[in-house]
Formats: C-alpha cells, sequence, structure tokens
C-alpha cells in the first residue's frame, strides 16, 4: 500500500482501478516490469523503433513524391533522431536497470529532452519540441499506446491519473465511467478545478510525480475530502473508507429535508443561496439541492472543447434554457472569461509570460467586438423569458465598464431595429476579483446594479499567486487577512450605495468559510450545488452575532494561518456533528 497526498479540489471517495495517462494523454496500461520481464521489454521497445521509423520513412516518400520539400524536412528530422542510437540507449537503460515499461521509458526520457529544449529558448529548438512529441507519438502508439479519445469508449469504471487536466479537458470527462481523477499538477484554485466541484467528480491535485508508481489497472482509492490517494489498499483501509462514504450518505440524505426550507440564521437573518454552474445540465442538481437561483453561469463552457464556436441561436436557446428551469428566480449570467488557463482552440492569443495578468476576461472580449456582440445579442434576446442579469469579469478599471456598457446599448439598439422585443430593465453588474477594483469601488457602484466578489481571482492577484501553481499553491489562502480586509471594505462600500453584494469564488462554498462572510456583512453566497445542503445546515444552525463574533476576530489576527484555525476551530464549537462531514 502506497500514499500520495495532494490538494483536494472535489469532495467525494471512489474506489476504482487505474488509468495512466502520459502527459500527451496517451495511456500507459503499466509503469513497471518484472525482473524477468526486461529483457523482453527491450527487445519490444526495439521493434517499436523499428516500426516507427518504417512509418516515419512512408510519411517522408510521400511528401518527396508531392513535392512537399517543407514537410519532407520534417520527417527527416524525426527520422533522424529516431535514428540516434543514444536516444534509444537511454531508453533501454531505464527499462534493463529501473524496471521501467517500454511505454514510460519513451514518455520519460522524450519528455526531458522536450523540457530541455523548452529551457534551451530559441526558434530552432523551440521547433525540435514538436518533433519530439510526434516522435513520442509515434513509438506509443507501436507500444499499444491509446489517446485520450479512448475515454470515450470506456467501459468499466476507472480512476485518470494524469500530468495535468485543462477545464474543458476535464468538462468531457463521462461521468459514469470516470469515477475521479487525480493529477500532478495543478491547485486548489485552477479551473480544471472549480469544474469538478461543479460536475462533483472527486478529484485530488497537485501530487506531484506519480508515474513510475502506479500500473494501468491496480486499484486505488481517491479522497476528494482529505487530498490522499491510496494504491492497492489493504482490506482495512478499503472497509473504513466504504464505512465512511455510508456515513457520508446518510448525513447528506438527513441533508435532504432542509431543502425547501430558507436559509435563515436561528435569529432570523435571511441568506440568498444561489448555485455556480457551468452546463445549463446542472440546473435541475442546483434546484434540487435548494439553490433559489443562479449566480454564477459560467458561459465560456459553451465554447470549450467544440469545433466551432456556438452560435448565437445556440447560446440563446441554452439561456433560455436556464431560465426557464429557474422559473423567475434570478440567474446571473457572466460574460465569457476567456484567456489565461480557458482558450479554445479558435480562440487562443500569442503566447504570454503572464497569462493570468495578460489579454484575458473582459479585456479578451473589448478587442474582439464581434464574438462580445453575439453572446450581448443572445442574452438579451433570452432576457425576455426571466430574470436575467448580466455580469462582466474582471473588471479593473472605469473604462473597461463603461466600454462594455457601450456595447449592450449599442447591441440593444441594434435588436431593437431588427425587430425584436428587448428588455428596458436588465441588470448590469461586475465582477470584484483584482485589487484596483476594490479601491475604486465607490465610483464602480455608481454604474452597476451589483456586484459579486470572486474571492479566486481576488485572492490570486491580492497575493500574486498563481492559483493553478502546485508550487505555490500553499501560498494562496482565501482567508489571508489581506483578502478578508478587501472582502469586508467592497461589503461596506456596497452597502452604503445601497446595492446587492454576493459571493461567489470558492471559498463561499465550505461551512466555515460561508459562517466568515456572512460576519463579513455578505447575504448572498453563490456555490457549486453539492455544497449548498451543507451551507443551508450551517447557516440555519447559527446567530448572525456568533457569525459576526467570528468575522471580528479573524480581522484581528495576522496570518492566514490563524485565520484558518480560528475559523474552523469556532466551526467545530457551533457544528460538531458537521466538522467529521466535510
Amino acid at each position: 500500500m502506497q500514499e500520495f497526498q495532494g490538494f483536494p479540489v472535489s469532495p467525494g471517495v471512489s474506489i476504482a482501478q487505474a488509468l495512466l495517462l502520459d502527459r500527451e494523454g496517451y495511456q500507459i496500461t503499466r509503469s513497471r516490469v518484472t525482473t524477468a520481464e526486461r529483457s523482453s521489454e527491450a527487445e519490444r521497445l526495439d521493434r517499436a523503433f523499428v516500426s516507427a521509423s518504417e512509418q516515419i520513412a512512408k510519411r517522408t516518400e510521400q511528401a518527396s513524391e508531392k513535392q512537399l520539400g517543407d514537410i519532407q524536412g520534417i520527417f527527416s528530422a524525426q527520422q533522424q533522431l529516431l535514428l540516434d542510437p543514444r536516444l534509444r540507449e537511454e531508453m533501454r537503460q531505464l527499462i534493463l536497470r529501473r524496471s521501467f515499461s517500454a511505454q514510460l521509458a519513451v514518455s520519460q526520457v522524450l519528455n526531458g529532452y522536450a523540457q530541455a529544449f523548452r529551457r534551451m529558448g530559441g526558434t530552432f529548438l523551440s521547433e525540435r519540441v514538436g518533433d519530439i512529441r510526434d516522435i513520442e507519438r509515434a513509438l506509443l502508439e507501436q507500444l499499444g499506446g491509446a489517446p485520450t479519445t479512448s475515454l470515450s469508449n470506456l467501459q468499466s469504471p476507472v480512476i485518470l491519473f494524469s500530468h495535468d487536466l485543462t477545464p474543458s479537458e476535464t468538462a468531457n470527462l463521462d461521468k459514469k465511467f470516470v469515477l475521479g481523477f487525480c493529477t500532478e499538477a495543478g491547485g486548489p484554485g485552477g479551473h480544471t478545478a472549480i469544474v469538478a466541484r461543479g460536475m462533483e467528480i472527486p478529484a485530488v491535485v497537485g501530487v506531484g510525480s506519480f508515474a513510475q508508481q502506479i500500473r494501468g489497472g491496480m486499484e486505488v482509492i481517491l479522497d476528494g475530502y482529505r487530498g490522499r490517494v491510496i494504491l492497492e489498499p489493504d482490506a482495512q483501509t478499503k472497509e473504513n473508507y466504504l464505512r465512511r462514504s455510508r456515513d457520508r450518505q446518510s448525513f447528506a440524505v438527513s441533508l435532504d429535508a432542509l431543502r425547501d426550507l430558507p436559509a435563515i440564521t436561528v435569529d432570523q437573518t435571511h441568506v440568498e443561496l444561489l448555485a455556480n454552474i457551468e452546463f445549463p445540465s446542472e440546473v435541475s442538481a442546483a434546484l434540487s439541492r435548494g439553490a433559489e437561483g443562479i449566480g454564477l453561469y459560467r458561459t465560456e463552457f459553451l465554447y470549450l472543447g467544440r469545433k466551432e464556436d456556438p452560435s448565437e441561436e445556440q447560446q440563446y436557446q441554452a439561456y433560455c434554457e436556464v431560465l426557464k428551469a429557474v422559473n423567475n428566480g434570478q440567474v446571473i449570467i457572466r460574460t465569457l472569461d476567456l484567456g489565461a488557463d480557458k482558450l479554445s482552440t479558435r480562440h487562443s492569443v500569442e503566447s504570454e509570460a503572464n497569462p493570468f495578468l495578460g489579454l484575458r476576461s473582459i479585456r479578451y472580449c473589448l478587442r474582439n467586438p464581434s464574438l462580445f456582440r453575439i453572446q450581448l445579442r443572445a442574452m438579451l434576446r433570452a432576457s425576455l423569458e426571466g430574470d436575467l442579469r448580466i455580469m462582466f469579469p474582471m473588471i479593473a478599471t472605469l473604462n473597461e465598464l463603461r466600454s462594455a456598457r457601450l456595447l449592450v446599448r449599442s447591441v440593444m439598439d441594434d435588436l431593437r431595429e431588427e425587430g425584436y422585443a428587448v428588455r428596458h430593465d436588465v441588470k448590469i453588474g461586475m465582477m470584484v476579483e483584482v485589487p484596483a477594483a476594490v479601491m475604486m469601488l465607490d465610483h464602480f457602484v455608481r454604474e452597476v446594479d451589483f456586484i459579486s466578489i470572486g474571492t479566486n481571482d481576488l485572492t490570486q492577484y491580492t497575493l500574486a499567486v498563481d492559483r493553478g501553481n502546485e508550487a505555490v499553491a500553499d501560498l494562496y489562502q482565501a482567508v489571508d487577512p489581506s483578502v478578508l480586509r478587501l472582502i469586508s471594505q467592497s461589503v461596506k462600500v456596497a452597502d452604503q450605495a445601497g446595492i446587492a453584494t454576493s459571493v461567489c469564488g470558492e471559498m463561499s462554498s465550505h461551512p466555515a468559510y460561508a459562517l466568515l462572510l456572512i460576519g463579513l456583512g455578505v447575504r448572498t453566497l453563490s456555490s457549486p450545488p453539492s455544497a449548498l445542503p451543507q451551507l443551508k445546515k450551517a447557516i440555519r444552525s447559527v446567530s448572525l452575532s456568533q457569525c459576526q463574533a467570528i468575522a471580528e476576530r479573524a480581522l484581528r489576527l495576522e496570518t492566514a494561518h490563524q485565520v484558518h484555525t480560528a475559523v474552523h476551530d469556532s466551526f467545530a464549537a457551533l457544528l460538531p456533528d458537521m466538522v467529521q462531514q466535510i
């Protein structure tokens, strides 16, 4: 039995066989061979080299016949790399000395070369990285590797192990067969983690290198509550997890009784509970958990993982579906938040040294008005179906907000001229995600109808921590005193202006932190549907004064660790029966 520890990003426990993918998305059916198998495995590698070389030689010949000189040169360069005896010998030594499987040896060696070329820089060496990846694919195919497209043809449940997953790859996982996933890279606040929570797929990220320890088909326990991954668990460990899962299931059933009750403290303070969604299909799960509406509809997932952009009509239908399902409840639709780690192949931008500080979110939309206008047209047309509200992400300057609002008015005018009926009272809001927005919020609140504090990005930009980078993920702390002060200041400014404030970041999905936010003055929380029942249970078990005491104490502390400890100690004292269930 062996264990990995990472960041828990999506609660739940899964027990299934492991499915291991290499960095390029090819299945590695096993990572180790026995001592007796070393020689035969090395021979298998030799045969793969011969077959791959023959395959590339054919491509070179075909390019020559068609007089495609540039392409012929590319294949010739790949052929030379394959014929380099040092390359094959490095792989053979991993097999003969360390019992690597041929697949793992190929992936390990060629990934090392690719990383080295990237570090050296320069156009010529950067181009060689592509050649190396092509060679890797050719060898892995000869060794029986299957690309990630095979995930759509799974016949039995698995737990997926991969170096990393993009948000769109995560969104396309088949929950019926992929019972959970674990990645070497990533952090708890990244968008991949957010999608996992929204899809309710147990996940652990940022565990570090695991390729040499995991074999395809081995039994694995993935604990999305505590960030643990246990390989080949013994009978006692497996039984303990099964028993704990039954206990949590019983607790979840007990929360169903609260579904139709209001989220109201014992001293009658109402807290509005809304849901975060990525797809229209999630609305039913949100409503069944007691959501009063949709506080964040992330529309970029309509774009990711598609061969072509969704049309205005397709977007219109998606928005109408959500509005009709919510049945007069509010639906806050965030405009496109493409960029950084959420780029579609059609809307990728030039490589940026700091993509989270670059062309993303509202900046990207304002630079691409034709794309933006299509989305706004669909939203405004759908607004007749219910209480649709438009929210702009990552607003940092008044000029950005004003430009976006001007575009909304322009689209309204166009639609009216075309004969469409358009509501005049669609509410416009903004995300508060950067410190600049907090500092200028007294000006912003004069021009918006509501604000929503996105604690994920606000934490990232306040602490200068890439929330998807596992190397600094321990510094990503939403309860850092600096972040709490920014939240507190934002709530006070919005209250003074008489506009609504919600928190839609992941901070709002944890019951202990939810009580802290309520104590800071927040009266609307938007979270993944799966978190709503526990939030309601916690809110209905405490008084407003108890929440305020938690917040007052937290604001006096100096470090995130102190705040975390104090908040959880208070939560444990107030709701001891919930501590073991979250």
